[in-house]
């Protein structure tokens, strides 16, 4: 009785410390997409002070996302091989820091090296968290788990855009930047002060066979190159459409800074936060039944995305509030199936490795790209036009899913119990 007492004693322990984890990483992760998206909310603003255009803009984004894709191998190579918890403090405090930073920003280069500094911190903390998150929760849990984290990336977008449309217009640009950086300080020292780092590996479940388990292995791992490939393309969307719905606003539909940084806020969090939580629930539910749910629902969404964000790109703007409404709860749909299934195609011996070359590939070939691109074509067209390439790339983000679903990895009870 004494033996079964204590075991219950450390499985409650065990539970009420990936609970904390959970809550701390994704409260840090919130403040991580809020410092993200506030740029957006402000680009009216930063582009009158400076006299850039859209290719100049965008180039912000870009540098972020090319120091932050550049920085995730040597990052992935630490996390699989020394502890994560104060990798992860060290990343926050930089991003942190870099923020606090922007107060002190008075020329345009000044800012892109802001921008690329905030990457570096950035992809430290992308890599670790679900890395970590993995090995508080076996694999059929997963994607509940994450897309709780992920629920962050609407929610945070949104008080992004929020708190750089409003704040940005009455007190300057530059002060959202500087309220958005203390949060992240107090919390990541919370991290490494109440949570206790897992055992490597101790809640995986599947077998770590070499395609698994393996760098030389994951080169071959269709499982998770379907996965990565698909969410480079849809990442090559949201990142095109996040970092120019504010001002596409302002130009079409005639708003102020402030109402189109508060519009698509309240779109992005009542729109995000709905696809991500009907989209994490349904494939769980959907896992029940059909082991490639995490990639089919994932790939619907970036289908179903399509007609509704031509709706806003060349329609009237009377069609702009329930067209961006409909396509953001459908691009969401898929964001926490689609990490729980590049997380589940791997195993915990190179599990920050295979997330760090999936950050590389989805940045790569999506967002470090994709801001820059529509801004030029925006400079030498329009906004409309612009915007417009990312319906093709959703469109190929549904067809690599769809026919990657059938490399899936059965998450059976054999399969979870270590059986091949």
């Amino acid at each position: 009785m004494a033996d079964v007492s204590i075991g219950n004693q450390r499985r409650v322990s065990a539970g009420r410390t990936a609970g904390i984890a959970l809550f701390l990483l994704t409260a840090l992760n919130l403040f991580n997409f809020i410092d993200r998206y506030i740029l957006p909310g402000v680009q009216p603003l930063v582009q009158t002070e400076f006299r850039i255009n859209d290719a100049q803009i965008g180039l912000l984004t870009t540098a972020f996302f090319f120091t932050y894709m550049f920085a995730a191998p040597l990052t992935g190579w630490l996390g699989d091989r020394y502890p994560r918890k104060p990798l992860i403090v060290v990343g926050a405090l930089l991003w942190s820091m870099a923020t606090l930073f922007t107060a002190k920003v008075h020329s345009y280069e000044t800012l892109l090296i802001r921008h690329a500094i905030v990457g570096i911190g950035e992809a430290t903390f992308s890599i670790f968290a679900p890395a970590l998150l993995a090995d508080y929760y076996p694999e059929a849990e997963r994607n509940r788990v994450l897309s709780i984290f992920y629920v962050t990336i609407p929610v945070g977008g949104a008080l992004g855009y929020l708190t750089g449309g409003v704040l940005g217009q009455h007190y300057g640009w530059r002060m959202p930047f500087f309220i958005a950086a203390l949060p992240g300080v107090l919390i990541a020292l919370g991290f490494y002060f109440f949570v206790r780092e897992p055992e490597r590996g101790s809640a995986d479940k599947l077998a770590p066979t070499l395609d698994r388990a393996t760098v030389s292995g994951l080169t071959r791992n269709p499982a998770f190159w379907a996965a990565t490939l698909g969410l480079a393309m849809w990442t090559f969307a949201v990142g095109g459409i996040s970092t120019f719905l504010p001002t596409f606003f302002v130009r079409f539909a005639a708003m102020s800074v402030a109402k189109a940084g508060t519009l698509a806020g309240g779109l992005t969090v009542i729109c995000g936060l709905l696809g991500t939580v009907v989209g994490g629930w349904a494939a769980q539910v959907w896992l029940r039944h059909n082991h490639r749910a995490l990639y089919l629902l994932s790939a619907w969404g970036s289908v179903l995305a399509i007609p509704f964000a031509a709706m806003v790109f060349f329609g009237p703007p009377r069609v702009f509030l329930p067209g961006a409404f409909a396509a953001e709860f459908f691009l969401f749909l898929g964001t926490g199936p689609l990490n729980a299934a590049i997380v589940n195609s791997v195993a915990a011996p190179i599990r920050a490795t295979a997330i760090s070359v999936n950050l590389f590939v989805i940045h790569a070939l999506g967002d470090a790209v994709s801001p820059h691109l529509i801004g030029r074509i925006s400079d030498a067209t329009n906004l409309r036009i612009g915007l417009s390439i990312t319906l093709i790339t959703l469109t190929l983000s549904g067809i690599i899913l769809f026919a990657g679903a059938r490399f899936a990895p059965p998450l059976t009870d054999k399969a979870l119990a270590g059986g091949s």
